[in-house]
């Protein structure tokens, strides 16, 4: 056996995945090399590696995706070996080939296999010859916009536009109906040519309320290759998975073997080497049809080692070593059940819009017995709106899937994300639901269960804002006498000689305001590093009267960065709803129950009916002052880049048309007139950066015909 030597690791990715290789790398006795654009050169990937290679730049084309600065860079760092991660090159056969040319090591197929089953069109191709079930489908090479609409009219509405180079919701889009078409299919090519550098695409009949089950496969240089069973990957939103478990709930013996046996024979039929996995599709009678193959280590690899006890990652660095694969079929393990969850950046209440900014505030669960945590953030990290949006995955293991169900909740419960919207509140609700909790799924489970899912924004409370305004009093640092923690001048309570002490308030949640009083000392004691506030006692009307016990520690508690910072606060809160009938106490006399709150400098991060809520104090006059909203104006939804811009000032437009399409986290987003006017102004232009809220159009009204 021809053994070929790794010492030294480059990683050609970010994020999670690159610090999730390094780790194993690492285990190995491997060093690691990092490799990173501009904006990220301060990324957790980066801290991580043993080395660390500039490659410019700040989107993907200008950086992860030079394939010539990544080889200059393994070449520059000593390293034999690259792994890909997933995305950006990790299915680029160009890329796999200059590996190999500049006689280094792939951690991936052959260039061959990626030609064969990188490409959605060749790889459906390939199945349909091997008598592999497909859905219906055009995956030609003509790629004009009438040879889609006659594709689309004999296949059926509605149709999926797909990327045929890529994956994870890049370049794909559902068309309900054939007015649709055109704009989708352009803006689909431009998606996939901005994450792949391909704009060639397929498609194929959409097919209502099917699972999404895949198999993954591995095999080695000397012939052998098995599958090590499935995961269920149904729950998505824009066609991205959110929810992936292993194995496929409900899924028999039988159904197993059979997808199993048919992606090893995909494999194998293009010598196929390496970790990879095929999708399929499975309806309710249990018929699936082949969807595609991705030829690169997946997202939700981490459910499939909870199962097998394996390590995927060391398995890629022996094979591309040259070592067989360490079992056969029959020894391939299943045990328990896992589940992972994909922790985002982004707007739930707004369409799941990526997110970006500061992170102000981070914290995971404790890894443990059962529990993981794959990240590749911390606290006080830049998101950019260049990357996919993805902080974290938390994945659980369980002897059941209950189990496994139920500790992946407390995994969720412990965790907290601020400085930004994202969807740890969404999850909570999805692994939470009755019918999740039961199995039943299926790709449209997210909107079918909507209501529950993504509630409402509904008024805050009273009793939110006396607790928030509580907790905001406790946080603050007191001015003045710290030599003195008895002194009067000491406290932050509203104390005043001779009178009730007295605090006003105003507090802000979201574009909620709010303006709190409070009465009644605090009666805080300063204990070390520990603050105890021993009694709350709100004075609204009619809120219930609330009695706790807060235990508070400086929020520089594993986070050097923040030590010492006597005004970040974390505090854990027990309220005692006391007023039988409240609207927040439900029917109980009185409800005990554990509220969290985190102060990060200007801003109370504080626990709501299961939502961390960030509140921040404000200064109602100079609010008003400040306020130069644009009536007809539509803004920027989140920060990232001017892609198109299709209208010009005076140009009248319906509603629903669109205006400018932005980029953020690789993927489009369309500004539409929410309804008929005429342009009266555009602010910026094509290829500008913009930020979060920043005026892009002024729309007017159309003057009625006298």
């Amino acid at each position: 056996m021809n053994i070929r030597h790794i010492d030294t690791l480059l990683v050609a990715n970010r994020g999670e995945i690159a610090c999730r290789v390094m780790r194993t790398a690492r285990a190995l006795g491997l060093k690691t090399v990092a490799v990173h654009s501009a904006t990220d050169a301060q990324a957790r990937h980066v801290r991580e590696a043993d080395l660390a290679v500039n490659l410019g730049g700040a989107k993907p084309a200008d950086s992860y995706l030079q394939i010539d600065r990544i080889i200059d860079a393994a070449r520059a760092s000593d390293a034999q070996a690259i792994h890909p991660g997933y995305g950006f090159l990790s299915e680029n056969a160009t890329f796999a080939r200059a590996i190999e040319a500049a006689g280094l090591i792939f951690l991936g197929p052959p260039a061959a296999a990626i030609d064969a089953m990188g490409s959605k069109s060749a790889a459906k191709e390939l199945m349909e010859k091997a008598g592999v079930p497909l859905v219906p489908g055009y995956h030609g090479e003509v790629q004009d916009l009438e040879t889609f609409r006659t594709a689309s009219e004999q296949i059926g509405y509605p149709v999926l536009l797909k990327a045929a180079a890529g994956g994870g919701g890049k370049g794909m889009k559902v068309v309900e109906a054939p007015q649709h078409l055109a704009d989708a299919l352009a803006s689909a090519q431009r998606e996939a040519l901005a994450a792949f550098g391909d704009s060639r695409m397929l498609v194929e009949k959409y097919v209502l309320q099917p699972r999404h089950v895949e198999i993954q496969i591995f095999a080695d240089s000397h012939g052998n290759c098995l599958y090590l069973n499935e995961r269920d990957c149904s729950i998505q939103r824009r066609h991205q998975k959110v929810v992936e478990e292993a194995p496929a709930p409900g899924l028999s013996d039988e159904l197993r073997q059979a997808m199993g046996e048919a992606a090893v024979k995909a494999a194998q039929a293009i010598g196929y080497v390496g970790a990879g996995t095929v999708e399929f599709l499975l309806d309710a009678r249990g018929q699936f049809f082949f969807m595609e193959m991705n030829t690169r280590l997946q997202v939700e690899h981490p459910v499939t080692e909870a199962i097998t006890g394996l390590d995927l990652v060391d398995w890629q660095i022996r094979v591309a070593r040259g070592e067989a694969l360490p079992m056969t079929q029959q020894q391939v393990p299943l045990h328990g059940h896992a589940i992972e969850v994909r922790l985002y950046a982004e707007d739930t209440e707004q369409d799941f819009l990526p997110a970006s900014g500061t992170l102000e505030l981070y914290r995971e669960p404790a890894a443990g017995p059962g529990r993981r945590v794959d990240s590749g953030v911390v606290e006080g990290d830049s998101i950019s709106p260049f990357y996919d949006p993805m902080l974290a995955k938390l994945i659980a293991w369980g002897e059941t899937r209950e189990q496994a169900r139920q500790r992946l909740l407390a995994m969720l419960e412990d965790t907290a994300v601020g400085g930004f919207a994202s969807n740890l509140a969404f999850l909570r609700r999805v692994i939470a639901h009755p019918a999740f909790a039961a199995a039943e799924l299926d790709t449209g489970f997210i909107d079918r269960h909507q209501p529950q899912l993504l509630p409402a924004i509904g008024e805050l409370s009273d009793s939110f804002w006396q607790l928030a305004a509580e907790a905001w009093r406790q946080s603050e640092t007191a001015p003045g006498c710290p030599e003195d923690s008895h002194s009067p001048w000491q406290a932050s309570t509203g104390w005043r000689a001779g009178l009730p002490s007295e605090t006003d308030l105003h507090l802000a949640c979201g574009d909620q305001r709010r303006k709190v009083q409070l009465r009644g000392p605090a009666q805080a004691q300063l204990r070390g590093e520990r603050l105890w506030f021993a009694r709350l006692a709100p004075t609204f009307d009619d809120a219930p009267a609330h009695s706790a016990q807060r235990h508070c520690e400086p929020a520089g508690r594993g986070n050097p960065a923040l030590a010492g910072d006597s005004a970040a606060l974390d505090c854990h809160v027990a309220a005692r709803l006391a007023m039988t009938g409240a609207a927040d106490a439900g029917k109980s006399g009185g409800m005990r129950q554990s509220v969290q709150a985190i102060r990060r400098g200007a801003a109370l991060y504080l626990e709501w009916q299961g939502v961390l809520r960030e509140v921040r104090r404000v200064d109602p006059i100079a609010e008003v002052q400040g306020n130069h909203a644009h009536p007809g104006g539509l803004a920027a939804p989140m920060n990232g880049s001017i892609v198109r811009v299709l209208v010009e000032p005076g140009q009248a437009v319906e509603a629903g048309t669109t205006l400018v399409v932005l980029e953020a986290m690789k993927m489009e987003h369309a500004i539409r007139a929410p309804r008929t006017g005429v342009v009266s102004a555009l602010y910026g232009s094509e290829g500008e950066l913009v930020a979060e809220g920043t005026l892009l159009v002024e729309l007017e009204e159309l003057e009625e015909e006298q």
